[in-house]
């Protein structure tokens, strides 16, 4: 669910015995390189490319043909774990203002996965993001570790629970609903990481949904559970491909490893440096997280290091993704508004990011915020290197 407080420390744990692990595990059939950049999801075609493929490629995934001169409105849900509660409070509250609009685009990363399809489909299923993250469920998901799942198997938490739990809200009517906004020429994206290839993964959820392949909720409930599934924490997900006649199996993991939030690549926003669109283009972010460094009297010991420097490395990331999306939008005239969590928030000792009190507490401060004037900023929060490329951008 992307690299939340409480899936460092985990990751910091974990690591700790990687190098016993490797006796437990079962083979896999292999493939080639070759085979690996042809694959595709049998009967599904358009169902995702890789996140670096080409501007053709990639516009082609994110087609728009009903509204190629309107503009857009695009919305990017980052990673972070329990902190999804915050995100799914915003929502939530910007709802209840009357002024959320129906997103052209909905990107999901990792607990941002998990949010998407909710997101997409509008105020009437806002319902189950509270559900999700306020009443105990999100919980859990992080109850019962067993470390013979890390030196036998493939995660801390091996059972499939977190697949199970998406199982309780991805049914075939939501794919239905989904489908029948595609067809509107909205589109839903949800980020996976390849490990086999080391490349991130762009799915096309309503491709999925709209498809008449017998395993399409399967599908959708994989790549949501694999976009929300932290290294060594969760199991992997195993997706089965085709490339010619052969049939293998890629294995996929949290979006967040190679980006904490997805806006759309500058192959897709444009083309000789000019925007297509002809009407209004605004982007909302919303980070389910912290952005902004945070002292803390770091402990001397591995678990409390290891866990700072993952902390300190996904903020970094994150920040300068967000610096890299606000000079394009500020390039283009687009509207950029980021929302984050600030210090005024909650906060929680790092082994507990998935304490329901917790993330109730955090809920409600992503509601009151979303109901609020002062949702979203214009800039990116500053740091040297942000500070940076955001004079540049504005000069």
């Amino acid at each position: 669910m992307g690299y939340g407080q409480t899936g460092l420390r985990w990751i910091a744990a974990v690591g700790l015995a990687a190098q016993m692990a490797a006796c437990g595990t079962i083979a896999r059939a292999p493939y080639t390189a070759e085979q690996a950049s042809q694959a595709g999801i049998p009967g599904i075609p358009g169902a995702r490319v890789f996140a670096d493929a080409s501007v053709e490629t990639i516009a082609e995934l994110a087609a728009n043909p009903h509204r190629r001169s309107a503009g857009f409105t695009y919305l990017a849900l980052s990673g972070g774990g329990g902190d999804g509660a915050y995100g799914a409070g915003v929502l939530n509250g910007w709802s209840q203002t009357g002024t959320r609009p129906d997103f052209t685009l909905v990107s999901g990363v990792s607990t941002g996965a998990l949010i998407a399809p909710f997101a997409f489909l509008g105020s009437g299923y806002d319902a189950y993001l509270t559900e999700f993250y306020t009443s105990g469920v999100a919980e859990t998901l992080v109850q019962a570790p067993s470390l013979t799942n890390v030196l036998f198997g493939s995660g801390l938490f091996g059972d499939g629970r977190l697949r199970d739990l998406i199982g309780r809200y991805v049914n075939a009517d939501l794919l239905d609903a989904i489908a029948a906004e595609n067809a509107k020429g909205r589109r839903l994206l949800v980020v996976t990481t390849n490990l086999d290839s080391q490349r991130a993964v762009i799915w096309n959820m309503g491709a999925i949904a709209s498809s008449d392949a017998p395993n399409r909720v399967e599908l959708f409930r994989d790549v949501l559970a694999a976009s929300a599934s932290i290294p060594a924490v969760f199991p992997p997900q195993l997706i089965g491909v085709s490339a010619g006649e052969s049939r293998f199996q890629e294995m996929h993991v949290d979006g967040s490893v190679v980006t904490p939030v997805f806006t759309l690549p500058q192959s897709l926003l444009l083309r000789d440096g000019k925007l297509r669109t002809t009407g209004k283009a605004q982007i909302f972010v919303i980070i389910n997280g912290r952005l902004e460094p945070d002292f803390e009297v770091t402990q001397d010991n591995t678990l409390a290091i290891v866990g700072r420097s993952f902390t300190t490395a996904s903020r970094a990331r994150s920040r300068a993704a967000l610096a890299a999306t606000y000079a394009l939008a500020k390039a283009n005239n687009i509207a950029f508004n980021l929302t984050y969590v600030d210090e005024k928030a909650p906060k929680v000792p790092a082994a507990q990011g998935f304490n329901t009190a917790y993330m109730r507490a955090l809920y409600e401060d992503g509601l009151a915020k979303g109901r609020s004037n002062g949702l979203w900023e214009h800039t990116v929060p500053a740091s040297p290197l942000v500070k940076e490329v955001v004079a540049q951008a504005t000069r």
